[in-house]
């Protein structure tokens, strides 16, 4: 008796706090699947650190085109000889021995003229690499996505199995109330009793593991959207999916052509088919001209106060003991195994877009017959309980049938959001952008 009046109490004091918190819509901050992508990729880490990956590439960029660009150089010297006579130095190198009193400060502009392709092939390469990047790039925007896109759908589920859960615990209270009406007009024994109050404490426990189950779903929501600090949502139900699914071949050839990390592939592959030209280049001259100018106001007297001069050096190396045929097939070697790699990748996202598609035409198959489930179960329950108020049967058949309509609920909803959780996977494995 003590535990029904315990059990009377809570109902009286209505649903779980986090129940009416869910259900609240004023007291939360609503927010659509569409929403929490967006808020995602403004806070998550691995999309802010996949930004700065594309930023950094674009910097290589820079860096490899500057070689075809004039480089100036500010130049300032002063030196001092020894005792007013001429000095040489004699030893260190074969150089221009002279060394004359002098501060003079002026500048030198250098400028490529041709490598023969060496600094352009340097350039695309970068240039691919920064595309590589920026697919990369979309492709953790993309994971980002099908993570919170599941973790949403996860406490939509969490949430509507709470929802049974607090349905179950009403339904339960007015059965046991409408023994304990039975057995007092002695048409039930207190044993019925005891087994509605059972089930009614088997109905609490549930709602206290669905309660759980829906704060550790936004626990793990909170997470997929970026955010340290735990916030609760509103989550609104997402409209029905319209995915076709019917032909499979399509799906691969569409992921195929717009899979990001594939695209990625490609990219780093020309990249280093372009850097293998580029060490092939080496071997070729460079030509490139310089030009010098400036003033010395503090001279020698055997120095001109100002200074001009300008050349054009032509470089080719002859002989580096193999150095640039080695790194030509070293490149040339990367370059085909990209080729391999991205075979390799092609036949796995072909996979993964089968097992995908399979899953969802399943979970549709799953999703039917639970709504089917239910139906029949909630006859079975409306029958058996009609049976025990007529006394053709006992409250353990009435119990079961409780129980298997509570179930049949709880795998309904289960499916209804795998389902919801497979689509959202097959557009991923698909490369379909939200």
């Amino acid at each position: 008796m003590k535990r029904l009046i315990i059990m009377a109490a809570l109902l009286a004091a209505g649903p779980p706090a986090g129940l009416r918190a869910a259900e609240d819509t004023n007291a939360l901050p609503v927010l659509t699947l569409a929403g929490a992508r967006q808020l995602a990729l403004a806070n998550h880490p691995r999309v802010v650190a996949a930004r700065y990956e594309v930023g950094a590439a674009q910097e290589a960029v820079k860096e490899a085109r500057s070689a075809e660009l004039p480089a100036v150089n500010l130049d300032g010297t002063a030196a001092g000889e020894d005792s007013g006579s001429t000095t040489r130095i004699m030893a260190g190198g074969i150089n221009n021995p002279s060394v004359y009193d002098r501060l003079a400060g002026g500048l030198q502009v250098s400028q490529l003229i041709t490598d023969f392709g060496r600094t352009a092939n340097l350039k695309a390469s970068s240039e691919f690499q920064e595309r590589a990047e920026s697919e990369n790039a979309a492709d953790v925007r993309e994971q980002v996505w099908l993570q919170v896109s599941s973790r949403y759908y996860g406490v939509l589920d969490a949430r509507a199995v709470l929802q049974v859960a607090w349905q179950t615990v009403t339904n339960r209270q007015v059965l046991l109330e409408q023994v304990q009406t039975l057995a007092t007009n002695k048409l039930k024994s207190e044993l019925d009793v005891s087994f509605g109050q059972v089930l009614l404490e088997q109905g609490q426990l549930l709602v206290e593991r669905a309660q759980n189950g829906l704060d550790a779903a936004m626990a793990g929501f909170n997470t997929a959207l970026g955010l340290r600090e735990p916030r609760a949502f509103q989550l609104v139900e997402p409209p029905p999916s319209m995915t076709g699914t019917n032909d499979v071949e399509s799906l691969i050839q569409l992921a195929l052509a717009q899979r990001p990390e594939l695209l990625s592939q490609r990219a780093q592959i020309e990249a280093a088919r372009r850097f293998a030209r580029a060490e092939r280049d080496a071997r070729l001259p460079t030509v490139a001209a310089e030009g010098f100018i400036g003033n010395s106001p503090v001279h020698d007297d055997r120095l001109a106060d100002n200074y001009a001069a300008a050349d054009i050096n032509i470089s080719m190396p002859l002989f580096a003991g193999g150095l640039y045929l080695a790194r030509q097939h070293r490149a040339e070697a990367q370059a085909s195994a990209a080729d391999e790699q991205l075979r390799n990748a092609e036949d796995e996202v072909i996979q993964q877009v089968r097992v995908a598609w399979l899953n969802v035409n399943t979970a549709r198959q799953v999703l039917r017959t639970s709504e089917e489930l239910v139906r029949n179960a909630g006859e079975a329950y409306e029958l058996a309980q009609a049976r025990y108020t007529a006394a053709l049967s006992s409250v353990v058949e009435l119990s079961q049938a409780q129980l298997n309509e509570v179930a049949a609920q709880i795998n309904e909803a289960n499916a209804h959001y795998e389902l919801l959780q497979d689509e959202a996977s097959l557009d991923y494995q698909t490369g379909v952008t939200h």
